[in-house]
């Protein structure tokens, strides 16, 4: 028996030696002697100490706490057929008393104070997000994957403010290069403070990445448990409530975990109406601008009279126009993020209502931009991570000045040095229009 014994230890502490939240405690008192196996971040310590370690002290002899742990309800001995790591991840603890291994079911599901997510929102899918303490969000994820090789290390980023992070990864998965290749930046980080999950992500991205996000922020623990079963490496911090993904491609800016839950057609069509609104967001003020300007024999001749009598009043180029109303677009988005959540979306929709019929009852813009600039807007809010919207933001001005100066060529010219730029970018190694899930590169 004690080498079967002896046996479970060893598997216990080998196969969990990675994970920072694993609790092995000896208590040796009065020739009584036990040992106690626990993840600390998923099993109730309250209840622990309660029922479990103080009567240890509390009883005179080990036999009488055997009997003790006994009257416990949900307690029983190991069977042979038991596996001890997973009993222990799945939020239950291993008790070595004598020659006897026993386990008992204490997990904590922590399900106070937890938001429901609110940047990336799922029809399907579930609606909690991780919170801002870093023990609780250890919780969630533990609950949702119940992997042995899934390894927790415990690091402290900026020089003042200490703060703590977890660097989370399945050690069958991960790819070891992006490992190794992250924790040498998070070494070379030379600032005092560091607060946010988006300033960590900046310090890491590296200079060429100063525009097209190379690693995904994201609330959602469903999306941190599927990435992590592809081998990507998973950064949490104390203070937020947001993970970081890396390595992280072009293809993850496009993904919605929506396309997990929704049957194969639906996902496909989703996913071409979000490139389709990307393209537009994109090139569509500079396409409309280019052949405007330059190239107005390539609309059909009803269109072209019907822009001309729009435009017929507006007293400036069409790209000054076109910039002016992406502009005010701007301003009404930053107005929503900045003002009440109360107030915010009914204050820039009624603001949009009105500065869109003044302008255009005064002649300072024509009708179809109008429709343009609305199209943009909407087209942007298709792509479903923030990071990668904000970057399409600032790049159509790129191929905007581009069509100003000359036309369709400059669109195609600007759209092909983009493309080279995003080829050149990689996140920790990877291509950035590469494809770094295992499935889609068997496709």
């Amino acid at each position: 028996m004690n080498s079967e014994k002896d046996q479970v230890v060893a598997t216990i502490k080998e196969e969990l030696k990675g994970s920072s939240d694993l609790v092995v405690q000896q208590l040796d008192a009065k020739e009584k002697k036990c040992e106690f196996y626990y993840i600390s971040s998923i099993c109730n310590k309250k209840k622990i100490h309660d029922d479990i370690l103080t009567p240890f002290f509390e009883v005179e002899d080990i036999k009488k706490y055997k009997d003790y742990l006994f009257s416990l309800s949900g307690i029983r001995e190991l069977k042979q057929d038991d596996n001890p790591v997973d009993l222990l991840i799945r939020g239950s603890m291993v008790i070595s008393i004598n020659e006897a291994l026993l386990t008992m079911e204490i997990k904590e599901f922590v399900n106070k104070n937890i938001p429901e997510t609110t940047i990336e929102t799922t029809i399907q899918g579930p609606q909690t997000g991780f919170s801002e303490d870093l023990e609780t969000n250890i919780n969630i994820l533990r609950h949702r994957y119940h992997q042995p090789t899934l390894v927790i290390e415990d690091e402290k980023v900026g020089k003042k403010t200490q703060q703590n992070i977890n660097i989370i990864y399945d050690s069958k998965e991960v790819d070891w290069d992006v490992l190794r290749d992250f924790k040498d930046k998070l070494k070379a980080i030379d600032k005092d403070v560091v607060q946010s999950s988006g300033q960590l992500s900046r310090l890491i991205s590296g200079k060429k990445a100063f525009l097209f996000p190379t690693i995904v922020i994201s609330e959602r623990p469903d999306r941190v448990a599927y990435n992590l079963s592809k081998g990507k490496v998973i950064i949490l911090m104390e203070g937020t409530r947001f993970a970081l993904i890396l390595p992280s491609v072009f293809y993850d800016f496009m993904s919605s975990m929506d396309d997990l839950y929704q049957p194969k057609g639906i996902t496909r069509f989703l996913l071409f109406l979000r490139y389709f609104g990307l393209a537009t967001a994109l090139l569509l003020p500079a396409i409309y601008v280019g052949i405007t300007a330059f190239n107005p024999e390539l609309f059909r001749v009803q269109l072209a009279l019907s822009i001309a009598g729009s435009r017929a009043s507006v007293p400036y180029p069409a790209y000054i126009e076109v910039l002016f109303m992406l502009i005010m677009m701007e301003l009404l988005t930053e107005a929503s993020i900045r003002l009440p959540k109360a107030i915010g979306p009914t204050a820039t929709t009624v603001g949009g209502l009105i500065l869109g019929q003044a302008a255009t009852e005064a002649g300072l813009v024509s009708n179809i931009m109008i429709i343009i600039v609305s199209a943009v807007a909407i087209s942007n809010f298709v792509i479903p991570i923030n990071e990668m919207g904000f970057a399409m933001r600032v790049t159509k001005y790129f191929l905007l000045a581009m069509a100003t100066f000359i036309g369709l060529i400059g669109v195609i010219v600007a759209l092909i040095g983009l493309i080279f730029y995003l080829v050149s970018l990689n996140s920790f190694g990877q291509p950035y229009l590469g494809v770094f899930l295992k499935e889609n590169l068997k496709k």
